[in-house]
């Protein structure tokens, strides 16, 4: 996106594109060096990606539902089956398989949300009138707590299904 366009976007595009690239950044300085993740930006991206998630989903997608009749955006389906599956792979330590597999989810999501007309646009397009009041509320969502890595028998197999939900099934295979 150039310039221009960056500038047409609404507030709520704005932000949350830019918190996707800093995550993004974050993502890639973790995973820098080949076949070893970087604890530090590792860290700050698992806060920051369910930072995010959590913005979304209490915050940005039921006001849209509030100020659409009741009615979920078309795209919250699937936004939410991408958030559970790429919060399911925060729970386990990372690997490069799962870096692999969140830049993959992240790729697909973050092009739904920031795509000309996309969620973002319809999302600005929607709340206008609660522009303020909604980017007030957006900036000051709290950080979510974080767990530390649970690496049990049983993690693996529930992300594996978190991941099939979302249509990602191979992205890691058994």
């Amino acid at each position: 996106m150039n310039s221009k366009q960056a500038r047409s976007r609404g507030p709520i595009h704005r932000l949350m594109a830019a918190d996707h690239a800093r995550l993004d950044d974050l993502l890639s300085r973790a995973a820098a060096e080949p076949g070893r993740i970087d604890p530090p930006p590792y860290h700050e991206f698992r806060r920051g990606l369910l930072r995010h998630i959590s913005m979304e989903e209490k915050i940005l997608l039921p006001a849209t539902q509030r100020l659409n009749g009741g009615q979920p955006l078309p795209a919250a389906a699937r936004l939410r089956v991408d958030h559970g599956a790429l919060a399911a792979l925060l729970v386990p330590s990372p690997t490069v398989q799962i870096v692999a597999a969140l830049k993959t989810i992240l790729a697909d999501h973050n092009q739904l949300e920031e795509a000309p007309d996309g969620v973002y646009d319809t999302l600005d397009k929607m709340t206008q009138a609660e522009a303020d009041e909604l980017m007030m509320r957006l900036q000051q969502a709290p950080a979510v707590p974080v767990s530390p890595f649970n690496d049990g028998p049983k993690v693996m197999p529930a992300t594996r299904r978190a991941l099939a939900r979302a249509g990602y099934a191979d992205l890691l295979p058994e």
